[in-house]
């Protein structure tokens, strides 16, 4: 019985000081994409909000690398972020936005292969020990506090070893977005059906969807589009809240990565001023995988109401993320850029048709050439001199 009660003992008392419930109002409620009546719908927004996975430092896992840290407590905030955002994608990549999660009931096979690959373990593809040992190929030593681009270049990196999910993730550069650039990369040939065979059977990849597209059109690959920016110089200019409201209405929002100086949050929607955020910074034990194989996933919601904060004490270095299953999803996700977002005289970002001339050619990431894959790619750092690096587009305030 003390052993159940101290695997639960940060769910019992988390926020329980600084816990502020909605107030009685009828104000909208977004939170990434839909819309909840707060007065009328007050439940079934916490419902919507439970159901997102909800990552916290953990301890007591296998030492990261071999000889590194057992827990991610003081330092890995912002990993546990990028997990939540990534995680939101491959619920919708797989479930779908509307699917929702009930404590104690059974869930889809899905369900359970998208939160084993976070799993605090060398062999998960989104581990916190393969976001930390790839970060060593971004200038982070582990145990460093990460910043909002350095962990999308991170996630992008990973995900080149996924085969599973088979997502294309686009991290822009120098708040810019370049939809030439995003087609060519997301366009891939129809797969016949022989060419899957290093996928598990029960896996939902891209040939799947291509099965059904007609050989002369290219089949989409699934877009995880993630736009790290910087809102102002020390705190963020009020001219940007409104566009950056505007994209937790998007259909296709991921919310934001961002916090305060070295406290990271992730951002999943707002209410008037304030924006809803998950919080990472509670440290829970490790959970692996049970003997039937699946995983006890109540430590993984988040049972009460989240956290708000008034989005001008929002630090100005962020990164918004984006999902767009199929092709038309990014051209949706662009026509509401076009009028949301490029309206502003000062614009959050741009949005353009053509690769700018004067930036390097665009060529589309591609897994390296290795003996390995995944996870065991990066057991050791020494093999991240293969990864190109990419310069930091920011750190958050200290």
């Amino acid at each position: 019985m003390e052993s159940v009660l101290s695997k639960y003992e940060n769910q019992i008392t988390i926020f329980a000081d600084y816990l502020e419930e909605f107030p009685d109002t009828n104000d909208l409620v977004w939170i990434l994409g839909k819309q909840h009546l707060l007065k009328t719908e007050k439940s079934k927004l916490l419902s919507d909000i439970s159901a997102r996975l909800w990552f916290t430092y953990r301890r007591k896992f296998s030492p990261i690398g071999g000889t590194g840290p057992s827990s991610d407590a003081g330092w890995g905030c912002m990993l546990r972020c990028g997990q939540m955002m990534l995680a939101q994608a491959l619920i919708c990549r797989h479930l779908g936005r509307d699917w929702n999660w009930e404590k104690q009931k059974e869930q889809p096979k899905e369900y359970q292969r998208i939160l084993q690959c976070f799993l605090d373990r060398k062999d998960c593809c989104y581990s916190i020990h393969q976001m930390a040992q790839m970060g060593v190929g971004e200038g982070k030593s582990i145990g460093e506090w990460f910043g909002p681009n350095t962990v999308a270049q991170v996630l992008k990196k990973l995900a080149l070893f996924d085969e599973w999910n088979s997502l294309a993730v686009y991290v822009s550069m120098d708040n810019t977005v370049v939809i030439e650039d995003i087609k060519k990369m997301c366009r891939i040939l129809p797969l016949s059906t022989d060419t899957d065979g290093g996928s598990p059977p029960n896996s939902l990849n891209a040939s799947n969807h291509s099965k059904a597209t007609s050989a002369c059109c290219p089949a989409w690959k699934p877009l995880l589009l993630i736009v790290p920016l910087r809102l102002g110089i020390n705190q963020i200019n009020p001219v940007y809240v409104d566009a950056f409201k505007e994209c937790f209405k998007m259909p296709q929002s991921l919310g934001a990565l961002g916090g305060k100086p070295n406290n990271a949050y992730y951002f999943i929607g707002f209410l008037g001023d304030e924006l809803i955020f998950l919080d990472p910074h509670t440290t829970q034990t490790f959970v692996d995988t049970e003997e039937d194989g699946t995983v006890d996933d109540q430590t993984f919601h988040c049972l009460q109401s989240p956290q708000r904060m008034n989005i001008l004490n929002l630090d100005p270095s962020v990164a918004l993320g984006f999902f767009c299953k199929e092709e038309k999803d990014f051209d949706n996700w662009c026509s509401l850029v076009q009028k949301e977002i490029l309206k502003e005289n000062l614009r959050m970002f741009e949005l353009v048709q053509k690769h700018p001339s004067h930036w390097p050619p665009f060529v589309p990431p591609a897994k390296p050439e290795v003996t390995t894959t995944g996870a065991e790619f990066i057991d050791s750092t020494e093999q991240l001199e293969e990864l190109d690096l990419e310069e930091d587009f920011e750190i958050l305030s200290v």
